[in-house]
């Protein structure tokens, strides 16, 4: 469904973040993208949604195609019509908005009003806490609750491939638990495709197909869910599991990041 091929992005012609990142996420999969903070995970997702545009960001080499259709110079209203949609980082709720509003807001190019009420109470059954805020302004949610609203205005436009964005970024665990099951169900019973970036390895590759790790700008890693799970480079450094019990040593550590980009 969507392929990223080798793409180069700029930020105002000069500042380059991504060096060549090439992924793909198949329909009705779940792919994660992991990565510590800078590595060019936030970017990777504003060339696939269009928001690079808004920054005075580009695709300088490279393409990037969803359906078979080029889109690395749509903005991001054309890549929204085609059925991307994307939950940034930070909950970034309307918070002057009630929920119910915000939901609304997400289905803001649809025509078919029983179909948004039909969707409404779907958000509502994924996600029952919001259905008791449904009138309350959304600024004075919590923030579980906000990442809940935004995920929820998110499927609003009925999207064939959701792009979210550290969904996990300041939860507790257990908050971070519920939405990760919830984000599986969507997938279980919409068939949505998703594209889950995040820091949180754990959790996202719990539920995901398969994954990509990327460092500097540059996919380092990649294999199906499992695969990373078990390797001990991933478990140590983006799991702060060991299995020797301590951390590895400074040269061990270059030494791990050299390895990573001969692999790739």
């Amino acid at each position: 469904m969507l392929k990223v091929n080798n793409i180069e992005v700029r930020y105002m012609g000069v500042i380059q973040v991504l060096r060549g990142v090439s992924l793909e996420v198949d329909e009705g999969r779940i792919v994660s993208l992991l990565g510590a903070n800078g590595a060019g995970k936030t970017t990777t997702l504003k060339a696939i949604s269009g928001m690079l545009k808004t920054e005075e960001g580009e695709v300088t080499e490279g393409n990037i195609e969803f359906d078979g259709k080029r889109i690395d110079r749509f903005g991001p209203e054309e890549v929204a019509a085609l059925g991307i949609s994307q939950a940034m980082e930070g909950r970034r709720v309307l918070e002057h908005l009630s929920v119910e509003e915000n939901l609304l807001v997400g289905a803001y190019c649809r025509k078919d009003r029983q179909g948004i009420k039909k969707d409404i109470e779907m958000i509502y059954h994924w996600f029952p806490k919001l259905k008791g805020l449904s009138k309350q302004m959304s600024g004075y949610l919590s923030g579980g609750e906000q990442q809940m609203l935004v995920i929820g205005r998110a499927l609003m436009s009925r999207p064939k491939l959701l792009l979210l964005d550290e969904p996990s970024l300041g939860l507790a665990p257990l908050l971070v638990q519920e939405i990760y099951e919830i984000i599986q169900k969507i997938n279980a019973e919409q068939k949505t495709s998703m594209l889950i970036v995040e820091q949180n390895a754990i959790a996202a590759l719990s539920i995901s197909n398969y994954g990509y790790v990327i460092e500097n700008g540059r996919v380092v890693l990649s294999g199906p869910a499992e695969d990373l799970r078990n390797n001990d480079d991933i478990q140590e450094f983006y799991m702060g599991l060991s299995a020797l019990g301590s951390r590895k040593s400074y040269r061990e550590v270059k030494h791990y990041h050299r390895r990573k980009r001969w692999v790739a």
